[in-house]
């Protein structure tokens, strides 16, 4: 790991949509990114676990690295939030609750820089989430399956030296109903967050990082947001009254990667209770 003054140094990160515990997630991406910054803030913007389709038969080390890697950080006393999403809306349950420099909360409001900052997952305007809650985990199951095939293709697809593809992606830019979607989300956001008189509005859910200023009739906002760690692999940083949209590249790490242990499949054999028990027991609770 490296030292702390060799850490990019940030003063607000926001990380959202991780879903640990999926087959989709790029954990050691992710945990690798972690290990480069030296953030003053964390903003765990929503879905960072994905307790809809949590399965005891799948939580590799690399997903418990992450968290723990977290929960070093609160040791440190970093200032940490959790921002509920649609798939952890388990812990709605315990917003407000607050430890040491930790706290879950279902919506966050920050002044950077004597400038307002809105911050939420965003699954609040979802249709299907207010309406059909079994439809939209139907729809995350099939997004799950969408992704392995994903993987299965890009593999082949590198053995015979080509690209990348995202399928999910080229389903999301060609579907009309999903451009539809993603253009509605955006409006409602900026509107509201225009109405309240904020500058930035920051949000997850719909996987789309982006950067962009709106305006309309009513006034002017910067919409943010941060993407996720399925697909993209972005987060948002903050420092030098700046916003930039990270994305990961992996040639940046490839020292790290080489020093690494390659756990590919080194499976967590335990419930969620005793995976959460063993967390706790790691955290020093003691005031």
């Amino acid at each position: 790991m490296n030292s702390n003054n060799k850490k990019r140094k940030l003063d607000v990160v926001v990380i959202s949509d991780v879903h640990l515990g999926t087959y989709g997630c790029h954990a050691k991406e992710l945990l690798r990114y972690l290990k480069s910054i030296n953030p003053k803030i964390i903003i765990l913007n929503g879905d960072i676990i994905d307790i809809w389709q949590f399965k005891k038969s799948y939580w590799p080390k690399a997903h418990m690295k992450v968290i723990k890697y977290i929960i070093g950080w609160i040791s440190e006393g970093k200032e940490i939030y959790y921002i509920t999403g649609n798939h952890d809306e388990m812990l709605r349950k315990f917003v407000d609750f607050k430890i040491s420099s930790f706290s879950i909360k279902n919506k966050l409001i920050l002044e950077l820089d004597g400038k307002k900052s809105w911050f939420f997952h965003g699954d609040v305007f979802d249709v299907t989430m207010e309406h059909s809650i079994w439809l939209a985990k139907l729809g995350a199951k099939g997004y799950d399956f969408l992704i392995l095939i994903n993987k299965a293709v890009n593999n082949i697809s590198e053995f015979f030296g080509k690209g990348k593809i995202s399928l999910s992606k080229k389903i999301k830019d060609s579907v009309k109903s999903a451009v539809k979607f993603i253009n509605n989300f955006e409006k409602t956001a900026t509107d509201i967050a225009i109405q309240n008189k904020f500058d930035y509005v920051v949000c997850g859910h719909i996987h789309q990082p982006v950067i962009k200023n709106i305006v309309t009739n009513e006034g002017e906002v910067m919409y943010l947001n941060s993407g996720d760690w399925i697909e993209n692999l972005t987060a948002l940083e903050y420092t030098n009254k700046k916003w930039v949209l990270y994305k990961y590249n992996n040639l940046h790490y490839q020292k790290e990667e080489a020093k690494e242990t390659i756990e590919e499949q080194d499976l967590v054999d335990k419930t969620a209770k005793e995976i959460f028990g063993e967390l706790v027991e790691d955290f020093n609770f003691k005031n």
